[in-house]
């Protein structure tokens, strides 16, 4: 007799911006998936503190990352019950969990590589009452890949093949850019670069406001040439993919090094305006080699009307839309795909692209945490 197994999904995700937390609720049928509902919730004022520093810092005592990780994994429970309650849904109609993590540190590099995503994955298990998937990016980095993106093969699971020369793009514009590339022969992505970080950082050490609205205070700036050519000259805008990166090296310091070296003062919104052109631009110098196509962009950049007005104009053979033309609210999209990279663990099948990565085979990724009394079906 065979078991009927449960396809709700829960994912979660916070990103390099550290401005909240989205968790979705999706039914995922051979690999396809449908959005049923999502909600946000801020971090709780002491745990952003306490994340951005850490991550500024890289270094903290061992009790105060225990510590993080305990409230991390209490504040996704509350957001996860939270859904739970407004759907009125079952627990055991949840088959996991699929949550990301707080990246604090992306290392994939050197003799010791490594990618570190805060969750105790156990207080998250026994605060929701549901198996937990966590811990992504560790198989695909142990098998000689970046452990970034993980999203493409998710994006390219939501569309059909191109079947002529135009391409399909995702950009997610969170803290950092990255895009995802379908064409018909290949799938590819990687980080282009800064995006919200420097914006959301800028805005936060000169005008103590957390984000620019709508991009309005950059709209009023000039792009300084100088300045723009200065932050491009930086090396990693010219490595080839695989590559990814994070607030460990894009960040407030990163931009006051770069000024320091100018011999003359930028005004602070003109440093704005030249800031929205640096994601725009880096970019749009990744999709250089595509000359046409859909560009669907996502993530919270999307309510930066002067950042999304400058990709426009400097994509003009591209149509440029929100994932929302698709169905998908470009705020959750991200937690979309870790409901289905747990997914993807669930069933054992890999969830990384060797093409994306520079990983040197597909891998299951994932690490898997049964909740007391939640029954986790396996397939086999």
């Amino acid at each position: 007799m065979s078991i009927e197994k449960p396809n709700l999904y829960i994912g979660i995700m916070s990103g390099t911006s550290v401005d909240g937390i989205d968790v979705v609720l999706t039914k995922i049928v051979n690999n396809n998936s449908q959005f049923i509902a999502g909600l946000s919730l801020p971090f709780n004022d002491s745990n952003r503190e306490d994340i951005l520093k850490l991550c500024q810092s890289a270094h903290c005592d061992l009790k105060q990352l225990g510590q993080i990780e305990v409230k991390l994994a209490r504040n996704y429970a509350q957001a996860v019950n939270q859904l739970i309650l407004e759907q009125q849904i079952e627990r055991s109609q949840i088959r996991a969990i699929g949550c990301h993590g707080q990246t604090v540190l992306h290392h994939p590099f050197g003799q010791t590589p490594f990618s570190m995503q805060l969750v105790n994955a156990n207080v998250l298990a026994a605060e929701t009452g549901v198996t937990c998937v966590t811990d992504f990016r560790g198989m695909d980095i142990a098998f000689q890949g970046q452990g970034a993106p993980l999203v493409p093969k998710f994006h390219q699971s939501l569309f059909k093949t191109p079947d002529n020369d135009a391409s399909i793009v995702l950009l997610n514009l969170g803290g950092i850019a990255n895009l995802s590339i379908i064409t018909s022969t290949q799938l590819t992505g990687f980080d282009t670069g800064p995006s919200n970080i420097l914006l959301d950082s800028w805005m936060q050490y000169k005008l103590s406001q957390p984000y620019d609205k709508n991009g309005e205070f950059s709209a009023s700036g000039q792009v300084n040439q100088k300045l723009l050519a200065e932050l491009l000259s930086d090396v990693y805008f010219s490595l080839p993919a695989p590559k990814s990166t994070g607030r460990e090296y894009f960040n407030l310091t990163w931009l006051q090094a770069k000024l320091a070296q100018l011999e003359f003062i930028i005004s602070d919104i003109d440093i704005m305006a030249t800031l929205v052109q640096l994601t725009a631009i880096s970019i749009a110098n990744a999709l250089a080699k595509h000359s046409s196509g859909t560009l669907y962009v996502f993530g919270g950049g999307t309510q930066n009307k002067h950042l999304m007005d400058s990709l426009s104009k400097l994509l003009p053979q591209w149509q440029v839309n929100t994932t929302e033309s698709i169905g998908i609210e470009s705020q959750y999209m991200e937690a979309m795909a870790f409901a289905w990279l747990g997914y993807r663990c669930i069933i054992s099948q890999s969830g990384n692209s060797p093409s994306v990565t520079g990983a040197t085979q597909e891998v299951i990724m994932g690490q898997i945490t049964q909740a007391i009394g939640h029954k986790l079906i396996l397939d086999e």
